[in-house]
């Protein structure tokens, strides 16, 4: 079949909730895309956010297939050994007790709002708590999730919304405290805002509302789904901060490109759920854990984290230089490899052109250009990028 063929069995046969590129996508390596027509594309979207080891890690892959081989599912009745360790490394990496294996990032926010408001309820018998959310977050599309998103374009169609959602603004302390009352049993925000136009918290505002929730009992949520996994430079986001949030939700760089997400829960409230309370069927099962625990391993073998540092760094520097070179670029924001520019001119004709020149970008709210790329570029991957950019805005 040719390129075309399959763009139209797709629009044939797929539900029509994405606007695609006319591109079908055929084998990658490294930090490079190819396509089903030999095209090569600079990958700096990562499957947004989620390939942050790259393409064709070998470790990566050998501990898959060999996983395929043993065994791929046993339910969440049993135990298995993959599941178990990727556990006992999440819950360190995070500093947090104890961990729950989702299959996506909506369903790990979903289940931290519940042992939020089961937590809550087994403090004070009631079951009318509130949630305190950011305007412009995306915590994903499941009914609970899109609850917390504060874009009423997402929620419009689908209501009405879960009650006891209030929404802050993000950055404005003053803001959350107006909204804390005594049913309020949690706040939920994302380290660096990701589809809302990439905005890392304030220092002030974060360790403000872990103040807050000291003081009135509150759980604190952050949302770390694209944010964490070493993104910002340190392993999670809220870790460039002095806070140490109640419960975190994890997935897309969580498992480098299999379907795993996961919330990690501290002291406070890790017991708050019991038998019962929540399941999964595919959560946590020994196929994905196994990636899990590869990109643990090689996070560590390979110091990523010292790489997202040093390139993000460098990353900056070139994008400072191309704002100040270019009329059409407002500002630039971001942590690490999570970037965004503020565009005047519009962002969909940006990563058109740069699609034609065989690089791939990606939007963000507010005519933002978001730049996601594979944990592992290097400066001269920064440096093909910024020379393809500077023809495109």
């Amino acid at each position: 079949m040719t390129t075309q063929e399959y763009m139209e069995l797709g629009d044939k046969y797929f539900v029509h909730t994405y606007n695609r590129y006319k591109i079908v996508m055929d084998k990658a390596k490294g930090v490079y895309i190819y396509d089903a027509d030999g095209k090569k594309y600079l990958d700096f979207a990562s499957g947004i956010g989620v390939a942050s080891l790259g393409y064709g890690n070998k470790k990566y892959t050998d501990a898959i297939k060999s996983q395929i081989d043993k065994i791929m599912h046993t339910s969440n009745l049993f135990y298995n050994e993959p599941a178990v360790l990727a556990a006992e490394k999440l819950v360190k990496a995070s500093g947090l007790e104890k961990a729950f294996f989702t299959n996506s990032g909506a369903e790990a926010i979903e289940g931290a709002l519940k042992m939020a408001k089961r937590y809550a309820y087994d403090r004070d018998g009631k079951s009318d708590h509130e949630i305190i959310a950011m305007g412009h977050s995306f915590h994903g599309r499941t009914m609970g999730a899109l609850a917390l998103t504060g874009n009423e374009h997402y929620q419009k169609p689908f209501g009405p919304m879960i009650s006891g959602i209030k929404f802050a603004e993000y950055n404005d302390l003053d803001s959350v405290k107006a909204l804390v009352n005594d049913k309020t049993c949690a706040i939920i925000l994302e380290p660096v805002q990701g589809e809302g136009g990439i905005y890392p918290a304030d220092k002030e505002f974060i360790e403000g509302i872990r103040k807050i929730c000291d003081e009135k009992d509150i759980l604190m949520i952050c949302d770390e789904v694209q944010c964490g996994m070493g993104r910002t430079g340190e392993m999670f986001a809220f870790q460039n901060y002095n806070v140490k949030p109640d419960i975190i939700a994890s997935a897309k760089a969580l498992g480098c490109g299999v379907p795993v997400g996961a919330f990690v829960a501290g002291k406070k409230c890790c017991n708050s759920l019991v038998p019962g309370d929540h399941g999964t069927t595919y959560g946590g099962n020994p196929l994905v854990t196994s990636a899990v625990n590869a990109v643990f391993d090689i996070y560590e073998e390979e110091n990523i984290l010292e790489n997202v540092k040093n390139v993000g760094a460098y990353l900056e520097e070139k994008l400072d230089e191309l704002v100040n070179e270019n009329k059409n670029i407002v500002l630039r924001r971001g942590k690490g490899l999570m970037q965004g520019l503020v565009l005047k001119t519009p962002v969909g004709d940006t990563i058109n052109k740069a699609i034609e020149k065989g690089l791939l970008v990606i939007s963000a709210a507010g005519n933002v250009l978001r730049l996601l790329p594979p944990l592992i570029i290097t400066k001269e991957n920064v440096d093909e990028m910024i020379n393809i950019l500077k023809e495109c805005i």
